[in-house]
């Protein structure tokens, strides 16, 4: 910087006194402002790019561990690697190296950012982030250029903020960090990712900085082995799906600036949403809070979270209406898949809707009190058999099939194969791989039919049932879970 200051001043007086000797000056200010914008475009050209870097001013609202719900393993994991840069005097008289990479493995939505920024605020670091595509250009030796930008700019952020240590975060890296060697790999993919390991392997002699780099990826599969070995990404952190304990804390943290009526129950709101990311619940919590203002209420009730819940999963309601003849089919194949389930676990309704949702015409969801992540036969035949029962309905009532059952039977026959693979079947234990297609073929349609025969003569027991339900359904267009089981009150199990 001195250097420059002094170049700049000298062509500065330079210029003052040939032109109070009454040189024309003009060419030379053409030929400079030329040189400039062609050392410009080259510059920007070349990666002269600057990452996003957080100011440290009171519009930054700073992210701490315990902002952050339903990951209390990742953050345990994380909060220790997280030590090593803390306690740099206890791990230097263990020996133990530094950790110089972690990797946020999980799904979208599930939190690796804002983990990322936790750590920078835990270990009191600056903190630089940057997206794996923004290395990636036409241009041989701008990802490398780039890398090694990043690297120094995290280093002097650092310094201008008084820290001794700085967390680089790498978004979706693996576009920068992916398999050398495949058909989509090129010569600047590779010099990029070699650059990034070899500043990962700290050859750079300014020690005084500690550089942590923290990356996110949902698909590990794709990462280059030498950029997972020890020594550069030395931990992997799973990011999963939150469980119902983790979606209740969530919900908290998102509901905590919101204010909620006495009849809503998180507890149960969680239960209703398994398989939700963090992103999920946040809009979740969002759009009951729309919902509450559309209707000009002061609180958000249960019901605008409910109705959260259906939005979030299957989108807004269309304008779409079918005609009464097919409202009522839907109404039938809704009602088939709200008895059985009903039938074979009992309290698992949360709503019967027949009102359009983005492709759906209608839809039943069920809730379950506890995350299920392994199934015995008997479970996965009840699940094969509430999606049955849609188009099993509409036969016993109207006389034939719909088009509608077709995303049905894919997920019946999903499940069947994996009773066939998972050995519960009568052929035993099979591969995937092995298992001949007439067999699959065979054992496939005997599960089904027999579920199918199964379901049929439930749904006939209860004709009259589903009948008084209907009418009431076709009037409402929803039904809650309790007030179809009370519908249901007289219900035959076979």
């Amino acid at each position: 910087m001195y250097y420059k200051e002094t170049g700049i001043g000298i062509g500065m007086a330079l210029f003052l006194f040939l032109l109070w000797q009454g040189v024309n000056m003009l060419p030379f200010i053409f030929f400079t402002a030329f040189v400039a914008s062609i050392l410009y475009f080259n510059n920007m050209r070349m990666g002269g790019k600057s990452f996003a870097a957080p100011k440290q001013d009171n519009k930054i609202k700073l992210v701490n561990l315990e902002d952050i719900g339903g990951q209390d393993v990742a953050k345990n994991e994380l909060r220790e690697a997280l030590e090593f840069i803390n306690d740099t005097e206890i791990i230097k008289k263990l020996g133990i190296r530094p950790l110089k990479g972690i990797l946020l493995n999980g799904p979208p939505g599930t939190g690796k950012t804002l983990l990322a920024k936790a750590a920078a605020q835990f270990t009191n670091s600056a903190f630089i982030a940057a997206s794996g595509s923004e290395f990636v250009e036409m241009y041989v030796g701008v990802g490398a250029q780039r890398i090694r930008r990043l690297f120094k700019q995290a280093k002097d952020l650092a310094k201008s903020q008084n820290k001794n240590s700085a967390v680089i975060f790498i978004d979706e890296i693996e576009v920068l960090g992916g398999k050398r060697g495949e058909a989509n790999s090129h010569m600047e993919h590779e010099q990029t990712l070699n650059e990034l390991l070899v500043q990962m392997d700290g050859l750079s002699t300014d020690e005084s900085i500690k550089i942590l780099l923290i990356a996110a990826t949902n698909r590990a599969d794709m990462l280059d082995a030498a950029l997972l070995r020890p020594g550069r990404f030395d931990r992997q952190v799973k990011v999963d799906l939150p469980d119902k304990k983790g979606r209740l804390q969530i919900l908290e943290l998102h509901t905590k600036n919101k204010p909620l009526a006495a009849d809503v129950c998180l507890e149960d709101i969680a239960s209703d949403t398994m398989g939700f990311s963090g992103a999920h619940l946040e809009s979740l919590a969002n759009e009951a809070a729309i919902s509450a203002l559309r209707d000009q209420k002061d609180e958000i009730t249960n019901l605008h979270l409910r109705s959260a819940i259906d939005k979030v999963i299957m989108g807004e309601k269309l304008d779409r209406l079918p005609c009464p003849e097919e409202k009522r089919r839907i109404a039938i194949h809704e009602i088939g898949h709200a008895l059985i389930s009903e039938l074979v676990k009992p309290g698992s309704v949360a709503t019967i809707n027949v009102t359009s949702r983005s492709n759906a015409l209608g839809y039943v969801r069920q809730t379950q009190d506890n995350d299920s992540y392994l199934y015995t036969l008997e479970e996965l035949k009840a699940k094969i058999a509430v999606a049955l029962a849609g188009s099993i309905a509409e036969e016993i009532h109207l006389g034939n099939r719909s088009t509608g059952a077709s995303n049905d039977f894919k997920q019946a026959t999903e499940l069947a194969k994996q009773i066939i693979f998972g050995g519960m079947s009568d052929v035993g234990v099979v591969s995937p791989d092995s298992i001949p297609k007439e067999l699959l073929y065979s054992t496939l349609s005997a599960i089904l039919k027999d579920v199918e025969a199964y379901v049929r003569s439930l749904l006939s027991a209860n004709y009259e049932t589903s009948t008084e339900i209907l009418s009431i359904l076709l009037d409402k267009e929803s039904l809650t879970g309790k007030e179809f089981r009370e519908l249901s009150q007289q219900i035959k199990p076979s």
